[in-house]
């Protein structure tokens, strides 16, 4: 070793005042014939009363120093401790250590041994010395950085562009109504409506367990073996689709039938450009749809209304066939991906969710329950956007508060916070979808309450979904929504017991710490 670069040379003199020395028995000027002279009475001009026989009580009060010692520290007071200039020095290592031995290392790094610091600073070796530095110097560890811009931490903008793009293929919908029309259908609903519910159902469901996979393939960095499974998961789904449409329609209604094959090919598209990250793609491929916003006040031709619907579907077909492009070439399948079996939990909160919003959609008119729907699926952005939200606010948290009780507290006040907002998007989109379509009802306060529990239900799901606890989210919906099945006059009731479970369940997993590791 080199030696410290900090540490001086240690001086001859020593800091420390002298101790007295005892006086010998023949020392000069003492007769020879006096015995040792013990307490008070050997006290005497220049003398020192040693401390082990001063008398108790009477304070030692010290005389000359003898011949030959360092003179005390001027003004009686003693010398500084070294070990102060010490920790002065080493204060910004100290400071941060979380025990002794880490400053140890660092003294015995320096060139400090054994023999230097008992000579200089009076301990036993390297540990004494830390423990007293440790002890000295208070701690003032650094506050964690905060992580870096990810997945967590997504914009405003691109929250709202993916509500947009989850709410305009509605409008194909209003293209396509005129073509669809019909005898009354099954169950008391219009006609074609069965095959048209079956087929977005089945979508639902193959999508959202097919955009988990691609997602952790995407999460282990693998993203053309995220776009080989959606290669091959994107047209199984959209023929998973068509066959139960088909299967479902019943005579009379093939035009709802194959309109419901077109809705499963989107929705195939629609997954692959969401997933990949191309919404924009996505929304210009919608926009020969924007052509149906006139058709609220006028009769469009049916021809152009078939022209409309095609062009926008063609169009997402095709982007989605050029961003797969990774995913057909060779050795993009990837190895030891995640198991099949792991998607399914999300694919069932994609089926009970699914049911929740159709129920919402069966007002007490068609254009109603339509406004319900709209309301909901445009919500999905800003929904999205404050669970990133809640999920940066919760990190935050876990690195600025110390104790396990206020992070309890912060999680649940952002957490009131973020379903509030939620809500209020929800009321201001249902308010504003009323007042754009012509003729729309106002909603009444028994369906604007069960909108808002379906709303509480579908934002908690997704929230328990993306901390990991699919499992009992998907098992809540499932519940709530064979509920309303089976009687739909529970519907308030099996909405309101499936929020109230949910936001128990996230109370409990959401305000422990060790559920925001990342």
């Amino acid at each position: 070793m080199s030696g410290s670069l900090w540490l001086k040379p240690p001086t001859t003199e020593t800091p420390l005042p002298a101790i007295p020395r005892p006086r010998r028995e023949n020392a000069p000027g003492r007769p020879p014939n006096e015995g040792p002279r013990t307490g008070a009475t050997a006290a005497g001009p220049g003398s020192v009363v040693p401390a082990a026989a001063a008398v108790p009580g009477v304070p030692a009060v010290p005389g000359p120093a003898a011949p030959g010692t360092p003179p005390h520290p001027a003004g009686g007071e003693l010398a500084d401790d070294p070990l102060d200039a010490l920790a002065e020095r080493l204060g910004e290592l100290v400071a941060v250590a979380v025990h002794p031995d880490e400053i140890a290392a660092v003294l015995e790094s320096d060139g400090m041994t054994d023999d230097h610091i008992r000579l200089a600073y009076g301990r036993a070796d390297s540990f004494a010395l830390a423990e007293d530095l440790y002890a000295r110097v208070e701690r003032r560890h650094p506050a964690p950085e905060a992580p870096p811009g990810g997945s967590w931490h997504r914009g405003l903008a691109g929250c709202l562009l993916r509500g947009l793009v989850f709410a305009l293929p509605g409008l194909a919908y209003v293209l396509a109504a005129p073509l669809l029309a019909g005898e009354q259908g099954r169950f008391g609903l219009p006609g074609g409506t069965v095959p048209l519910l079956a087929g977005a159902v089945t979508g639902w469901v193959w999508n959202q367990a097919l955009a988990h996979r691609a997602y952790t393939w995407l999460g282990l960095g693998d993203r053309p073996a995220a776009a080989r499974a959606l290669l091959l998961g994107a047209p199984a789904g959209a023929l998973a689709g068509t066959v139960v449409a088909l299967a479902a329609a019943a005579p009379g209604e093939t035009p709802a039938a194959l309109f419901a094959a077109g809705q499963s090919v989107y929705l195939a598209a629609a997954t692959v450009l969401l997933v990949l990250g191309r919404e924009r793609a996505l929304l210009c491929a919608l926009a020969p749809l924007a052509g149906a916003v006139p058709a609220f006040r006028w009769d469009l031709p049916d021809l152009l209304r078939a022209g409309l619907l095609l062009a926008a579907l063609t169009a997402s077909v095709a982007f989605a066939g050029l961003v797969l492009r990774p995913g057909a070439r060779r050795g993009a399948a990837g190895r030891g991906g995640p198991p099949r079996a792991a998607s399914l939990p999300y694919g069932l909160f994609g089926l009970g969710s699914g049911l929740l919003v159709l129920h919402a959609g069966i007002g007490d008119t068609l254009v109603s329950g339509a406004g319900a729907v709209i309301a909901l699926t445009l919500s999905m952005g800003p929904a999205e956007w404050l669970l990133h939200r809640f999920r940066g606010e919760s990190l935050t948290r876990l690195r600025t508060l110390a104790t396990a009780r206020e992070f309890r507290r912060a999680v649940t006040g952002t957490l009131v916070l973020c379903l509030g907002g939620y809500l209020g998007v929800l009321v201001t989109l249902t308010v504003a979808v009323t007042l754009a379509w012509p003729g729309a009802p106002w909603p009444t306060l028994p369906r604007l309450v069960i909108l808002l529990l379906i709303g509480t239900v579908l934002w908690l799901g997704l929230l328990l979904q993306a901390f990991g606890a699919v499992l009992s989210a998907a098992a809540v919906c499932l519940l709530a929504a064979a509920a309303q099945t089976l009687e739909p006059a529970a519907g308030p009731v099996a909405a309101g017991g499936a929020a109230a479970v949910l936001a128990v369940l996230t109370c409990v997993l959401l305000a422990r710490p060790t559920a925001h590791r990342v």
